[in-house]
């Protein structure tokens, strides 16, 4: 596809996520915790405009296409965003709601004073509240809280859990935090998360990582290797590891060789159009677009930081063509899950619903941009 093409899309997917609007959050109440996980429909989700992951996603697939750009394009957006959401009150501080933070993070010194200073107190304050107020796991592990259905004042604890999101949502936020303020203490832990998620969801026999590890069952659940949960580790390494020089020899060895040999199994599995399965060694569950995304941005930047060598071009291209085949006419990227909680077996992940979601159209920009560079 040419550099034109690329561009229209990108262009397409947008504007419309940046359109996405609101849901009606009054529809949460109405649901029960049972009814939300076995379908991932929870207006909180949707739309552009609450503070939560998949929203902060979003944000955050902005920032890098602003980036890009190399200008201010988005931040009267981005100001307005902030301070809509600043008045209204933050929701309960968990692993979701830190995503936010990222973008927050990345526009920061772009956002005159006063603003400027109340945000990096925020910040600081939300990295010390992962450090020191965030419930932990056996072994210290970010314990993957997240927002109340109904209640986003409220929490789901999913005591002592691990989830492979965590890494996207949490840790990214933590190490760039740990850079800026001059806080080893912040890098450390988020590289000890890093490797402390690596352990308890890195499979041995395929390359590819389980969903999530529960230290009272003592297991990865139902053992499910779900697409978009892979695809926020081959994504957020390269993000990890591009900012990470201050990692010891042996560490950054050893995260570079699980990317690897994680990237060298996902083109086992590509399907025959480009795309990833949502349980992606079931062929019988259904084509998934923004884990297939953030696999294909994930790929092309680990190419392009001499992790990868070129041969994954092949199946980065592949991705990218399927992807744009998956943008509609309106800029909606189609074949998106909606948010999916823990399963217990293939089935729930291929019950979860297709929406358009502002995650999906964020990591489809950030596919497209690295094709285009």
């Amino acid at each position: 596809m040419t550099n034109e093409a690329l561009q229209k899309k990108i262009d397409l997917v947008m504007d419309k996520l940046i359109h996405l609007g609101g849901a009606d959050y009054e529809n949460d109440k109405n649901i029960s915790l049972k009814d939300a996980i076995a379908s991932g429909n929870v207006a909180r989700d949707f739309g552009i405009e609450e503070w939560d992951w998949p929203q902060g996603v979003g944000l955050y697939g902005l920032s890098m296409l602003q980036d890009y750009y190399r200008d201010d394009r988005f931040m009267e957006f981005f100001l307005n965003w902030f301070r809509s959401n600043i008045e209204r009150g933050l929701p309960s501080r968990n692993i979701n709601t830190t995503c936010p933070y990222l973008t927050l993070l990345q526009i920061l010194d772009r956002i005159p004073e006063p603003e400027h200073s109340r945000y990096e107190a925020m910040c600081i304050e939300q990295a010390e509240w992962l450090m020191h107020g965030l419930p932990k796991t056996t072994d210290g592990g970010f314990q993957h809280v997240t927002t109340g259905i109904g209640d986003r004042n409220g929490v789901i604890l999913n005591e002592q859990q691990l989830w492979l999101d965590t890494l996207f949502m949490a840790v990214l936020f933590l190490q760039q935090m740990g850079i800026r303020c001059d806080r080893r203490d912040w890098r450390d832990e988020a590289t000890h998360q890093v490797l402390l998620h690596i352990k308890y969801l890195y499979c041995k026999n395929n390359g590819l990582f389980y969903h999530g590890f529960s230290f009272i069952r003592n297991d990865n659940f139902g053992g499910i290797f779900w697409c978009r949960g892979n695809s926020w580790f081959t994504l957020g390494l390269t993000l990890f590891l591009e900012k990470a020089d201050y990692l010891d020899g042996g560490t950054r060895q050893f995260i570079m060789d699980t990317f690897r040999t994680h990237a060298a199994a996902l083109r086992k599995y590509q399907a025959e159009d480009g795309l990833f399965h949502t349980v992606i060694d079931d062929a019988t569950s259904y084509e998934e677009a923004s884990g297939t995304a953030a696999m294909a941005a994930g790929l092309l930047r680990g190419m392009k930081a001499g992790i990868l060598d070129e041969s994954y071009r092949v199946c980065a291209d592949r991705a990218i063509s399927a992807l744009c085949g998956c943008v509609d006419t309106d800029g909606t990227v189609l074949k998106v899950s909606a948010g999916t909680a823990m399963g217990m077996n293939a089935e729930h992940y291929k019950g979860i619903g297709i929406r358009p979601m502002a995650y999906g159209q964020a990591l489809t920009l950030i596919a497209l941009c690295e094709a285009l560079q």
